[in-house]
Parts: structure tokens; C-alpha cells; sequence
């Protein structure tokens, strides 16, 4: 084979199409491919000139001016292509031809219009899933989440960069995947009840598979909330109670732990859980003492009985004793004719957690005593003892051992409720938990304000992470609250701008230079309370959310220091 066969065999086995012409614009050779997308012979181009043989050429023009053409897109009839032109020079630089080098780009084209439209729809599809009010999430062939809306992040607390493309578990706290069963059965299923987010939320859902000419692609879910509506019910079963008989909300799968000092208490809590000992839970004002309570009494034997809480400060000394030993008929004046179950009494078989137990006053604390010592209760006016088989939690943040030495708190007690001490450290401790627990909220928090944000910026988290925490857990939950709402609707990304000024979510209140102990206490504590009602416009819920206490706490303590709002302010 000589040289100029071998280049004609190349040539012709390429998928360009190509076209050369000499220094007179006559064709001088086309390949087979060339002459397929033009409809042109190659024996009825070859020697004449390129405008008679190709329509719309422009070789001739190139092979003129010298200036090459690069990516021209070109109509032939019912054909379009994409063609290049480039002149011919000898080594002196003379324009001696020119050749064209073409694709067909018919269907392309075409499967571009497909995929344009294609997107179209799929834009269409999108909104018209967000402005549903019910929750939606579409998952494929395999159980994998494709697609979800805003009202999914509303009731889950998950927004679709945390959930898309991950198996349909991701978002149950509780029961089986819907998506996954429909992936297995190919059959629709409805009415299914489910717990999901990090909230255990109660939901209720249809799933219904989705086939394209007969063949299985994935499943569509639509998600109805029925916590709020169950939530109201509970409560207003029980809102008059001062202290209601409550299930315990936490499980240690929410106690966030990194650091190690975290980890320590953690691990304490999970081998004291199944036993019957008492525990006492120490650590600063919003360390978490509650939800250790809570996920203690989740992981005991006794975890489908009552768990009681008892707030010792919450409840005022005098009828402190009646609520938790409960009395009998004629009592004390204002009794019930029927007399009243006592709080521990409502624990049988269960647990009593008592949050604040610094706080309980020396006459109730024998009693307790009493009752720790014998596991049996005297109702106030009674004289008849009933056992009771009730776990027993404690919470404080005080100092009990100097209190033991000041005798407002009773040794026998100290050492009953201090069996296993488990120390909560405060959140400038425990540093490395702050981003798992900033996602946490925020997840939290979506659910509650009904918002899809997906996450912090680096700075504002190190801003987060340089602050002290003196108010620990429940301070940053308040700051997240806080900055979520100094957003706009259309914002996903906590920004520094957003977080509030971290120095004055605390200010100090000056302390009295002279007087005693109990009244120096008394203007301090009436100082701070003052200026927390001053700052909230008076309002007594944004103030007990602000100081960490509940409304019925603060009503009692504004009591107490005689804190009323002046006429006119």
C-alpha cells in the first residue's frame, strides 16, 4: 500500500466528515463519511468547484481571506452540522487549499431539546412538591431518598443535603422504612405510624411505588404530623396538675459526647441505669441533668412505669410535703374531701427525679429521709404507712458538702442520694461537642419554628466555640434559637451577622457592699430578676426562658421579693 492509499484508508475510516479544495476552491478529496452526511457522491464532487458541489460551503471564502473557522454551526436541509475550516499554507507561508472537518449533530441536538425539556418538568415537578403543605419524600428503586420538601424538614428536623441519596432509615427514630417495604413489596401501604427526627416526632404515612411502562422506580411518601395534636391532648389532660406525672422524653442515643469528660459521665450513667441505686447528678445550671434523668430511667427495667418529676424549687415550702407524701381527707384546711395521691406515690414502680434537691427545706428533707431509708411514706394527716417502690434520681447544682457543714443540709441525706455521683461537666469544658450540638439544635429547632436550616458558617462557629458559657447547654440552645430567628426565610446557613452580641446574653447586677448575707441575696437575686423583666418589655415567658427557670418559678420568686410592675410602665 503507498503512502497516499494508507492516508485515504485513514481518512475515510474517521467520523468527521472531511473536505479538501486546492488554491482554484476545486474539491480535491472527500471522504466516505463526508459524502454520507451530504447526500453528495463523491465522483460528482471531486474536480469541481466546492460552491457548485456543497451548498452553503464557505471553504471558498476561508481559502480568500486565510482566516480560519472554528465550531460553525451549519444548516443543511433536514441536517445540521458543526464544521471547522482551516486554510492550507506551504512552507513560504502561501495559501496553496483549504479543508473542512464536520460532524453531523442532528440527534444531539435533538437530545439536547429532550434533555431541556426533560429539566423543564423536573422544575415544574419540584415546585409543585414544595408548595404542599404535607411533608414529602420520593426515594428510588433501592430505598434511596431522591427528593423531599420543606414540610419534610419541618417535621423531621433533616434538610435534603443531610437525607438525599442516603437509605430511607436515615430519618426514622422509630419503627421500619416505608420506602424500603415498598421497594421489597411493590405494594402501596398506608396508615403506617412512625417516629422520626432527631425529635421522635409521630407521624403518619402513605407510600405509594412508582412504575414507568410497567417498571418498578422507586416510591413517593407523604408524611401527616400528629405530635401536635396528641401534644395539646396530653396537655390538657394534665395542665392543672402543679407537677404532672410525665414519660421520660430522652434516651442516651441524645446525649452528645466527645469530649472526653462527657464520655466518662456517659458511661456512668449506662452501667448505674439498669440497677436500682440512686443517682445523683451534679454539674452546673444547663448541663443536661434532666436528660441524663430522663434517658436513665428510658434504659431501667422500670422504663414503661411513671417517671415523676419534682422540682424542689418550683413549689412552694408549705405545700411541698402534702404534694409529694400526699394527705388524707380534712387534712389541713382547703384539702381535698378526698384527700390526693402524693408525687412519690404516683412513682410506684417507676422513678422520682428531684431537680433543685439543694433547695428542698429541712423539714421535707427527714422525711425523704425517711422514706430512702424504709421505701414507706406517711400521707400528711394520716398515720398509716404505705410502701412505695420508686427509683430515686436527684439533680443540683449546689454545693451539698458545704452545705451538710452549714446544716442546711442533712448528712443522713447527702450520704442516701449520694450512692453514685455522676459529675456533668460544664460546656466550656467540653468544647469538642459544641458543633455536634449546634447541628443538634438547629435540627431541633427546625421542627419548632418550622424552618429548613441546613447548617452553621466556619466563623460562626468559632465564634460559638470561643465563648465561656456560663449558662452551658440551655445558653447555646438560646443563642441558635435566637440567631435562627434573625434570619431571613430564604437563609440556610447560620451566619456570623446572625448570632446576637454573646457578652450581653449575661450582664452582671451589682452586689450590695454592706448588709448581711440573706438580705445582700435578696437585692441581688430581686436586682437581676428586675433587669431580666426590664430587658423582655415585662413579658414573664421570654424572662423565665431568658434566667432558665419555668413561668411557675419566676411567678413564685417575683412573690417572694415582692418584684411588681410599677402603673404605667
Amino acid at each position: 500500500m503507498t503512502k497516499a492509499e494508507l492516508f485515504e484508508t485513514i481518512l475515510n475510516s474517521v467520523v468527521e466528515g472531511i473536505i479538501m479544495v486546492d488554491k482554484d476552491a476545486k474539491i480535491t478529496f472527500m471522504n466516505k463519511q463526508a459524502s454520507l452526511i451530504l447526500g453528495v457522491p463523491m465522483s460528482q464532487a471531486i474536480g469541481k468547484q466546492v460552491t457548485d458541489a456543497i451548498p452553503n460551503t464557505r471553504l471558498h471564502i476561508v481559502l480568500k481571506t486565510g482566516i480560519p473557522e472554528q465550531d460553525k454551526i451549519q444548516q443543511l436541509g433536514h441536517t445540521q452540522i458543526i464544521t471547522s475550516r482551516v486554510p492550507i499554507r506551504d512552507s513560504s507561508g502561501q495559501i496553496i487549499g483549504a479543508v473542512a472537518i464536520f460532524r453531523d449533530i442532528t440527534s444531539a441536538q435533538k437530545m439536547a431539546e429532550e434533555v431541556t425539556n426533560l429539566r423543564q418538568v423536573e422544575a415544574l415537578l419540584k415546585a409543585i412538591i414544595e408548595s404542599t403543605s404535607d411533608a414529602i419524600s420520593v426515594a428510588d428503586e433501592d430505598g434511596k431518598i431522591v427528593m423531599v420538601n420543606k414540610a419534610y424538614t419541618k417535621i423531621t428536623g433533616y434538610s435534603s443535603n443531610e437525607v438525599v441519596g442516603k437509605l430511607a432509615t436515615v430519618d426514622i427514630a422509630q419503627g421500619e422504612s416505608m420506602h424500603i417495604r415498598v421497594a421489597k413489596t411493590k405494594q402501596p401501604i398506608y396508615g403506617a405510624r412512625l417516629l422520626v427526627g432527631p425529635g421522635k416526632r409521630e407521624v403518619i404515612v402513605d407510600v405509594t411505588p412508582l412504575f414507568v411502562k410497567n417498571e418498578f422506580k422507586g416510591s413517593v411518601a407523604v408524611i401527616h404530623d400528629v405530635t401536635e395534636i396528641m401534644r395539646l391532648n396530653r396537655e390538657l389532660d394534665e395542665v392543672k396538675r402543679l407537677i404532672r406525672r410525665m414519660s421520660a422524653r430522652y434516651t442516651f442515643e441524645d446525649v452528645v459526647a466527645e469530649s472526653p469528660k462527657m464520655k466518662i459521665a456517659l458511661n456512668q450513667a449506662m452501667k448505674v441505669a439498669p440497677t436500682p441505686a440512686t443517682v445523683l447528678l451534679r454539674g452546673e445550671s444547663g448541663t443536661g441533668k434532666e436528660l441524663f434523668a430522663h434517658a436513665i430511667h428510658n434504659a431501667s427495667d422500670r422504663k414503661d412505669r411513671a417517671f415523676v418529676s419534682v422540682n424542689c424549687a418550683a413549689i412552694p415550702e408549705s405545700i411541698l410535703e402534702s404534694e409529694l407524701f400526699g394527705y388524707t381527707s380534712g387534712a389541713f384546711t382547703g384539702a381535698r374531701k378526698e384527700g390526693k395521691k402524693g408525687l412519690l406515690e404516683e412513682a410506684q414502680h417507676g422513678t422520682a427525679f428531684f431537680d433543685e434537691i439543694g433547695k428542698m427545706p429541712l423539714t421535707v428533707q427527714s422525711k425523704l429521709l425517711r422514706f430512702l431509708e424504709n421505701k414507706e411514706i406517711v400521707p400528711v394527716g394520716d398515720t398509716q404507712a404505705i410502701k412505695i417502690d420508686a427509683r430515686i434520681i436527684a439533680a443540683t447544682n449546689m454545693d451539698l458538702e458545704k452545705m451538710v457543714q452549714q446544716g442546711s443540709f442533712l448528712p443522713d441525706l447527702y450520704f442516701r442520694l449520694n450512692v453514685f455521683p455522676i459529675l456533668l461537666p460544664p460546656l466550656r469544658e467540653r468544647k469538642e461537642d459544641i458543633p455536634i450540638l449546634v447541628q443538634h439544635i438547629i435540627r431541633k429547632l427546625n421542627q419548632q419554628y418550622g424552618r429548613t436550616v441546613e447548617g452553621i458558617s466556619p466563623d460562626a462557629l468559632a465564634r460559638l466555640i470561643n465563648y465561656n458559657w456560663p449558662g452551658n447547654v440551655r445558653e447555646l440552645e438560646n443563642v441558635i434559637g435566637r440567631a435562627m430567628i434573625n434570619m431571613d426565610s430564604g437563609d440556610r446557613i447560620v451566619k456570623l451577622h446572625h448570632l446576637p452580641p454573646l457578652k450581653t446574653i449575661y450582664r452582671a447586677i451589682d452586689v450590695p457592699s454592706t448588709g448581711n448575707l440573706k438580705d445582700m441575696l435578696y437585692e441581688y437575686e430581686k436586682g437581676i430578676i428586675l433587669k431580666a423583666l426590664e430587658q423582655n418589655d415585662w413579658n414573664v415567658q421570654k424572662t423565665a426562658a431568658s434566667l432558665g427557670m419555668s413561668v411557675r418559678t419566676l411567678y413564685y420568686r417575683m412573690r417572694v421579693l415582692e418584684i411588681k410592675r410599677k402603673q404605667g410602665v
